[in-house]
Formats: C-alpha cells, structure tokens, sequence
C-alpha cells in the first residue's frame, strides 16, 4: 500500500471518529435540551462525591455550559417593546431606569406599568393578565433572555456604558423593532474586550471577572 493510501486511508478514518464524536455529542445534547427546555434542574449536590468538577455538579450540567443551551423563555406577557417604542414613545431607561444609575437595568413593577393601563388597552388580554397580576400583589415572572453562567465570574455594569453612550441595541440589538424581545447579540468574551478596544475601555481581568 503506497503512501497516498494510506493517507486516505487515515483521513477517513479521522473523518469517522469525528463523526461518531459530533453524533454522540449531538444525541447527549438533545436529550439535555429536551431536559432543559422543560425546566429540569440539575440534581442538588449532596457531597464532593457526587460533584462532577469545581464548576459543575454533574455532566449534563457542564455540557448545558459547554455548548451553550438555554431554554427558550417563555414570558408571562408578551410584552410587545415595539409598540411602546412607536406609539407611546418610550425609551429604554424610561422603563429600565437602573441602567443609568447603577449595574441592573431593572424590570418596571406592575404597578408602574398600570399607571398607564389602568385606561389604555382596557379591553387586550395581555393587560388583562397583567391587571390580574396587580390585583393579586404579585410581579409578572419575567424571564431573563440574556446572562452569564454563574461559574464565568462576570459581572456588568450598565450605567458606565450608558454614560458613554454605548446604544443598548449594541449588546440587545434593536429590540424597538421586537414585538417580544429575544436574544440577538452573542455576548462572548471577544465580543466584550473587541468593543472594549474599540473604545478605548479598560480589557484588565478584573474589568469584568471577579
């Protein structure tokens, strides 16, 4: 068998490896995700025992990490940012006012929400669950669509990046034009430190870890 061969030859040997791998992985993957997507948490740990690393209890957990899966949200309201953006004329800090003050752009409470519906829209079924709510004493269970592992260590801090007026469609994209919002900007660490760069921001460690 001359050398040509058996380069071929192990070329596609290679080739099948990975696709066993990439197969095995995927079919993992489904069965995580189907798990997720339900709501399934990871088993509580009950000792170093049962831990699967020093970030991870078990592996479904690490490789939920690994290939970056998270349940779709499903929101309690589908709070449609368009029209408040076009027909109400609300920006983003009118309702998320935390983001120039501090590091959480905060969720408005229902009841500054009903300070407007209590006349608008009366007769939609959104703001009638939302009316619900109020009447009950509780807060909508809005769902994050954006966040970091707990196990990364980074912490954000949104009012400096207001007072450079970094645009909020840059790490949300143009969430105006959304009916609901969904996630739109992968927030990688290159992502970060490119647009750290490109604004003369600090790229040190503790920028951002912890």
């Amino acid at each position: 068998m001359n050398n040509e061969h058996k380069r071929t030859r192990r070329k596609r040997l290679a080739a099948l490896l990975m696709g066993v791998f990439a197969g095995a992985v995927l079919l993992i993957a489904f069965a995580v995700g189907g798990r997720v997507a339900t709501g399934q948490s990871a088993p509580a740990r009950s000792g170093s025992d049962s831990v699967f690393s020093p970030a991870h209890a078990t592996f479904r957990e690490a490789l939920v990490h690994f290939l970056g899966w998270r349940p779709e949200p499903e929101q309690p309201i589908p709070f449609p940012h368009r029209t408040h953006f076009e027909e109400a004329f609300l920006g983003c800090t009118d309702c998320h006012n935390g983001a120039a003050r501090g590091p959480i752009a905060r969720i408005p409470s229902v009841v500054f929400c009903m300070d407007c519906h209590f006349d608008i829209a009366t007769d939609r079924e959104p703001i009638q669950l939302l009316t619900s709510y109020y009447d009950r004493g509780q807060e909508p269970p809005w769902e994050r669509i954006y966040g970091w592992n707990p196990e990364a260590h980074v912490r954000f801090n949104h009012a400096p990046h207001v007072r450079r007026d970094i645009e909020c469609s840059v790490c949300h994209g143009d969430v105006t034009q959304m009916i609901v919002a969904e996630p739109a900007v992968d927030h990688t660490m290159s992502f970060c430190v490119a647009c750290h760069e490109q604004n003369q921001a600090s790229i040190d460690c503790v920028t951002c870890h912890y």
